[in-house]
Parts: C-alpha cells; structure tokens; sequence
C-alpha cells in the first residue's frame, strides 16, 4: 500500500503471501518476489526488466539483445569481467537472456551470498559503463551469433521469414537478435538511451528463490536497490496487429538437406483474454495449451501417431504454443516431410489432423494422457528452483499476476473436449494461417547467405 504524503512516496511494506511468495515494493518502484525452498542451501536470484525486442521500433532491432551483452562489460566500481569474475570465485554460475518481451539476468548461488548477487546488479542496473570500443566489439559478436543461429541454419530463417510474414504490425514480426542491417547501422547512443530509459529500478522485478528468509532478503534489498532513483518509463506505444484477411505464403530457397513447413495461425494469449471486451474467453488460451499436446506431446499424441508412424508422410511434426505473451501471438506446427513426400503432402496430413480436431471432440483417454503430462511436468518443474524464479519473474515481466503460476495445473484440468473442438474452429482457419516452406537448394546452386560490411567473431553470454 502506498501513501502519498506532501509530494513524498512513503511505502508501508505489505507482503503478500500467497504459495509461499512474498511480494514486496520498494518506494523507488522495484518489485521483490520471494519464494522460500530449503531443501538445499541454495538460492536463484534473478533480474527482470520489462523490455525486449517487442519494445523495439524498425531501425533499432537487436538493441535490447545487444545491451544485454554489454551488460556484462562493466561499470566504474566493477570494471570489465570483474562481475563474472566475482560471481565464479564465490562459486556461481551466471547468465543471462533476452525475450520478445523481457530481459533478466540471473545468479545461481550459495545461499549466504545473496548480498554479493544484490550488490553487483544493484550497482549495473544504473552505473553502467557504456564504452564506443567494448560496443563495436560487442555488436561484432552479436552479429556473428545471429550469422550462426539464423543465417547458417536453414529452418531458423525459414522461421523468421514466416514470423516476419505472419505479423504485420505486430512487433513480435521483429527477431530477438534483430534484422543485420540494423545491427550493422547501431551506434552506442542507441544503447545508451535504451540503458536509460528501461533499467530503472521502477521497471524491474528481483526474484529470489531458495533457502532464504523473507525479512532477510527484503533488508538487503533495501539496502542495495532502494537508493537507485527511478525513470519516467512509459510504455511503448499499442501497436496491435491488424486483422489478417486471407492466407499468406512465403517460399525460402537455401541450402539445405531437407524441405521444412511452418504453418502459423494467429491466437490470443492469456493477458488478452483476461482483457475487457478482448472477445476471448478466459478458458481458450488454457485450451490451446491442451490442444498442442493433443498433436504433438509425445509419442501417443495425433501427429507422432498419424504423421509420423502411420501415414509415414513426416519424419518429424510439432505444435507450439504460448499462453504468457504479452501481445496476441500465434500457434506454431512445423515439420519435415519423410523421405520422398513433400511439403505439400504434409500440409495436406496436417490440415486433416486440424480439421478432425474441428469436427468432433477429442476422446477422454487423450484428454486424460494430455493433462497427466501437464501435472507431471509440474511437479517436476518445482523441483527446480531456478524454474520456479523463471515463472514468477515471467509472469510479472509481461503483466500478468504471478499467482496463475498456482492456478495453471487446475485450469489445464478443467479443459473439455468441447472447448478443444471450440478453440479449433475458432481459430484454425485459413484467413488467420501464414504458411511457410524451405526449398533446399544443392549446395552449388545456394543462394550466397547476407554478410555484414564487417567480420566478426566472440563468445555469447
């Protein structure tokens, strides 16, 4: 609870406690999660600030990537590698990673030295050392790790080219890594205003789970972050995808060993059904959630059954879908065609599989197999503590309440095979489908992959 009081900010700390989390503001804005687990006298504490490539405008892409990896490079009081170097001599292990929606850095430690995690990202969260020749290095390093993950992997690109095609307006037609053109056109200055405008401390979340006690955590919290002044942070302006009126397609000619398919229809997340007057009910994104496992979660599921092993038309198939976007999003199948079948032959097997699902319920033994998955892959999840950080700290990053985390296995459970065969119709149609195909090409005939003006070449954080 806030108090304003003659222009002051004066907090009354109020934790909430809810399956075992502890939630905290301090008055500069940061937000503290903490979940007790003391079955090994360990701690995860992670940093998470809600920017990522979804934030970006065209011209920019790749900048909250690339700030992610200068990050590590240093600030007055901890110069370059100091940070990495202190972590590791107190036997940790640290990391970090950038979404569309978010990026977070984490820390796996001993538990008694949660103060050294606290004081290091304290300290870079608004002291970093944004320096012109660690930049230019850095973005060499971020344009070769996109030459390796994207540009030298035929389905990757195939990928983002689906992804661009997809999504017109969305930001999410936007790579994490960004476009290499812009990586190429980056200046420091874009970093430095990006550095300034999102790591604030009223623009993050600490999350810390493990063998800790709250009040402890909550003090050394305040003591390290609750000097750090905040930012006017806005968020970046709506920019909702505009309605897609008939299917897209888009070929991809690369070397290649095999064809591939992606196919893509747009669906709505949990935060946009929670929206008023979204025209989503609650139950839909819990239902696609479910549906994806019909098709492709394990080897009993639809495609591996009928795909793979029956029709022998794919070698491999797979749905993906996620509930926590921060934008509407999109229900990914992809796969590659067996040896002498083609693209089309799959896209044809596929859109039988969707429209068995549309035409009659799915039976009460898939159902039941779906959702033992679900509740197993739970449980074990909560074996991990950096997992149980990683939902909390998700969660809050895209603005949704973390106390779903609880409520995820309970929903899944009170799916029906009606609202599967609901959530089918609705959304798998062909005015809201983009298809796309990797062509192989022979390695003489491929076309020559995009270069940078530059070389470059480095390690990935």
């Amino acid at each position: 609870m806030k108090i304003i009081l003659k222009g002051l900010l004066l907090l009354i700390f109020c934790p909430v406690y809810a399956a075992g989390v502890h939630e905290y503001e301090l008055d500069n804005g940061l937000k503290l999660l903490i979940k007790e687990d003391h079955r090994a006298p360990v701690v995860v504490s992670q940093v998470w600030y809600k920017v990522g490539a979804s934030y970006e405008h065209d011209g920019i892409t790749g900048v909250s990537h690339v700030l992610e990896h200068m990050m590590f490079k240093g600030t007055e009081e901890y110069p370059d590698g100091e940070f990495s170097r202190i972590i590791a001599e107190n036997g940790g292990r640290e990391n970090a990673f950038t979404g569309d929606d978010y990026t977070a850095y984490f820390q796996t430690l001993e538990a008694s030295r949660l103060p050294i995690s606290f004081r290091l990202e304290a300290d870079r969260m608004r002291n970093l050392t944004l320096s012109e020749e660690e930049f230019k290095k850095e973005v060499q390093v971020v344009m070769e790790e996109r030459r390796m993950r994207t540009e030298d992997k035929p389905g990757s690109y195939t990928y983002e080219a689906a992804m661009a095609t997809a999504f017109q307006t969305s930001p999410y037609r936007q790579p994490i890594i960004g476009w290499m053109a812009d990586l190429e056109a980056m200046e420091i200055g874009d970093l430095e205003r990006w550095y300034q405008r999102w790591y604030a401390p009223n623009n993050a979340a600490v999350v810390v789970v493990g063998d800790v006690d709250p009040d402890r955590v909550l003090s050394m919290a305040k003591e390290h972050f609750g000097d750090l002044r905040p930012e006017t942070v806005e968020a970046p302006p709506h920019r909702p995808e505009v309605e897609q009126q008939g299917i897209k397609r888009v070929t991809v000619k690369r070397s290649a060993e095999v064809a591939e398919l992606f196919m893509i229809w747009k669906t709505p997340v949990l935060k946009t059904a929670l929206a008023d007057g979204s025209g989503t009910e609650e139950w839909e994104p819990y239902a696609l959630e479910v549906l994806a496992g019909i098709l492709s979660g394990g080897g009993s599921a639809r495609f591996a059954r009928e795909l793979i092993r029956g029709r022998e038309v794919a070698a491999s198939a797979n749905a993906r879908y996620g509930l926590y976007d921060r934008l509407d999003s999109a229900f990914l199948v992809n796969g590659t065609p067996a040896q002498g079948r083609s693209a089309a032959e799959l896209e044809a097997a596929i859109r039988e599989q969707i429209a068995a699902l549309q035409e009659s319920p799915v039976t009460r033994e898939e159902l039941d197999r779906v959702k033992a998955q679900v509740i197993s892959s739970d449980v074990y999840e909560k074996d991990s503590v950096f997992y149980q950080a990683m939902v909390l700290g998700r969660l809050e990053t895209v603005g949704l309440p973390w106390r779903l985390a609880d409520e995820y296995v309970e929903r899944i459970d009170a799916v029906t095979p009606e609202q599967i065969r609901q959530v089918a119709e609705k959304y798998f149609n062909d005015d809201g489908l983009t298809v796309a195909e990797l062509v192989p090409l022979p390695r003489d005939n491929a076309l020559p992959r995009p270069q940078s003006t530059q070389g470059g070449a480095g390690h990935v954080h």
